[in-house]
Parts: structure tokens; sequence; C-alpha cells
């Protein structure tokens, strides 16, 4: 295994502990007294298919790379950054509305503190990937040595997808356990 699909990996176990600890502690504190639950705003299930749809560009971008087609790939890479960015707006509105319905973190009960916690570490995540996105899109159209290598392009792919699947365990955990 290349080492940085390795080091990757690792990094996806510690974020997979990080959050399968938050969502017991949700669970734990789920059954005290005084225990508020919190409604998804719809905006979310926007994001949940603008999200997954970056992961299908994403993993298209895979597979122009592997074939050399560096014009597919540019423009699917473009797509993903875009979706991308899309999902990080469309998560704003999400919080905004969350805000203007008085679920707040600070002086809050309940879920509402845990969501903005969890969802938050997830923006952060995101915002990490967006900038590995934008690195990856400056690279495709402006880098001066072309390296046919396919692991920087599968290692973000990677990672993209696992953003994904975090994104869509949070949403589902929410509406069940939430």
């Amino acid at each position: 295994m290349h080492p940085h699909k390795f080091t990757l990996w690792v990094a996806i176990a510690s974020i997979l502990m990080m959050f399968a600890g938050l969502t017991s502690a949700f669970i734990v504190k789920s059954n005290l007294v005084g225990w508020r639950t919190v409604t998804m705003p719809d905006v979310f299930w926007i994001s949940t298919a603008v999200i997954v749809a970056s992961s299908i560009t994403m993993q298209m971008a895979v597979r122009a790379f592997r074939q050399r087609g560096m014009r597919q790939y540019r423009l699917l890479t473009a797509i993903t950054v875009l979706l991308g960015l899309g999902f990080v707006v469309l998560q704003y509105m999400g919080f905004h509305e969350l805000w203007k319905n008085n679920i707040r973190f600070i002086g809050a009960s309940g879920a509402g503190q845990f969501l903005y916690v969890i969802f938050g570490l997830h923006a952060i995540h995101v915002i990490g990937g967006m900038v590995a996105l934008v690195v990856m899109f400056s690279r495709a159209f402006f880098g001066r040595v072309k390296q046919y290598s396919p692991v920087p392009v599968e290692v973000m792919a990677t990672y993209w997808h696992f953003v994904d699947i975090l994104w869509l365990y949070l949403l589902v955990f929410f509406l069940i356990v939430g």
C-alpha cells in the first residue's frame, strides 16, 4: 500500500473514532431529564443530494485521470469543487435555519448542542477536503509538471467519499436517534 494511502486510512480511523465517541455520548445524554430533540431543516436533504453528486463526479474524475483524459478530468474536478462549495453553502443555510428556530449551542440543552458540535466538526473536515480539491483543481489547470501518478487523485477521492459517507451516517443518526 502506498504510504499516502496508509496515512489517509489511519486518519480516517481516528476521525471515525471521534465521531463514534460523539454519537455514543449523544445516545447516553439523550436519556437524561430535560433533553430536547431537534427537527432537521429540509435544506439538509438538498445538501445531501449535492454531496452525493459530488462524490459521483469525484469518482468520474478519478476514472478520467487514470485514462489520461485530462480535459474530462479538469471538467469533473471543477464540477466537484462547485458541488462541494454548494454543499458548504447549503450547510450554512441549514445552520442559519436552526438559529432562526432558536436552536442554539450556548445555553441550550439537548440535541441542539450535539448537532452543532458534530455537524461543525464534519464541516471542518469538508472544508479541509475543499482546500485539497482546490489544490487538485489548480494543479490540473496550472501545474507545470504533468505527473500521471493516480495516487494523489485516489487519496483525495477516498477522503471525499469518506466525508460523504460520514455525512450520510450523521444525517441518518440524527433523524433516527435525535
